[in-house]
């Protein structure tokens, strides 16, 4: 059972790291705000925490909100509620483009939930979304889905083969009228749906979100070779389509099976680069730094270790980068994935 609360902070906090270079400019593409009244606790990320991460000594100049289920409308059409998600978003961002809370800007770009399986008529959803705020830039509608009950789903209810569904396609096509980008979050073995989906569909910009999720639980478990094999074949098959782009990070959930929320103590970031390092540099291999972005994808990330930990992870996995790809890997592949330019102080 993964800590959560108090119980999680006291454990991370066995781990005390000096920030490795404190001056390189970071945005943070892939993180959640939320609260769930009466739910376990642990289950409150706000801006507070936020703050209280990213102002821990790393250079955190602009994140991106991801969808998560949260602070949804109460009431009026079903498919319009995620959009109160969006509105409570964009009260966050203009908190901090205040000026008030520092030098970040938080959430200076938006990613809301549209059900895509609504086909064309997700159009009115996806206008409600951008009406609601101008820094919306596009959806993720989850489809981590596994044939074994060991793998949780994804919170949206994905069926089998959702990326080749017809009506999904119909939804998809939406996006690219509106020039609206795609966050993709999956399973490893359905990454070559992804690909048909990315070359169905070649103006639309799609976001892999944490390396296509190489599992390593359920009939996953203890076979780490074998699904390395597999997904970083699908990796290199998916970097052939140019609209796609991925995300660096989100590798140490438990569904990813490195077991480190079971230690007794969390791990160093030098542990961390050791055990990620090869999924992290096969993926820059295949997509070059201007097409990879490093994430967080905190609060969910912090089950194994601290925004800290997780940062000097990253920037001891990348030492051997020049400045320039360094630059595009920690800021700038994010910033123009998601047209962040004008928002971006």
């Amino acid at each position: 059972m993964a800590r959560r609360g108090q119980e999680l902070l006291h454990w991370l906090a066995q781990v005390d790291e000096p920030v490795l270079q404190p001056e390189r400019k970071i945005c943070d593409p892939h993180h959640h705000l939320w609260e769930f009244p009466g739910g376990q606790p642990g289950n409150r990320y706000l801006l507070d925490d936020l703050l209280a991460d990213t102002g821990a000594g790393h250079n955190v100049v602009s994140t991106v909100f991801v969808e998560c289920t949260s602070m949804y409308r109460a009431d009026g059409p079903e498919a319009l509620r995620p959009v109160g998600e969006t509105e409570f978003v964009n009260g966050v961002a203009a908190m901090t483009a205040s000026g008030g809370y520092g030098d970040i800007r938080a959430c200076s770009g938006i990613v809301g939930l549209a059900d895509l399986c609504l086909g064309g008529a997700v159009g009115e959803v996806l206008d409600a979304h951008a009406a609601a705020s101008s820094r919306f830039r596009g959806i993720r509608h989850a489809a981590a889905w596994d044939a074994s009950d060991e793998v949780p789903g994804s919170h949206t209810k994905p069926f089998e083969h959702m990326l080749l569904d017809a009506t999904f396609r119909e939804g998809f096509a939406e996006l690219g009228t509106r020039g609206m980008s795609f966050d993709a979050w999956l399973y490893h073995p359905q990454i070559p749906e992804l690909t048909d989906l990315a070359r169905a569909f070649p103006d639309v910009t799609i976001i892999l979100n944490h390396f296509g999720g190489p599992l390593g639980i359920g009939p996953y478990a203890d076979k780490r070779p074998e699904v390395f094999e597999v997904w970083s074949g699908a990796i290199a098959e998916l970097a052939t389509c140019s609209n796609v782009v991925v995300k660096l990070g989100g590798l140490v959930m438990v569904r990813n099976g490195f077991g480190f929320h079971l230690q007794d103590c969390p791990p160093t970031s030098e542990e961390l680069a050791a055990a990620t390092r090869d999924y992290y540099l096969h993926t820059i291999d295949c997509f070059g730094p201007e097409r990879c972005m490093f994430e967080s994808n905190f609060p969910v990330d912090r089950v194994s270790c601290s925004y800290t930990v997780l940062w000097n992870s990253f920037k001891r996995i990348a030492s051997d980068f020049s400045d320039g790809e360094k630059a595009q890997l920690f800021h700038d592949a994010a910033v123009r994935a998601y047209r962040l330019e004008s928002l971006e102080r």
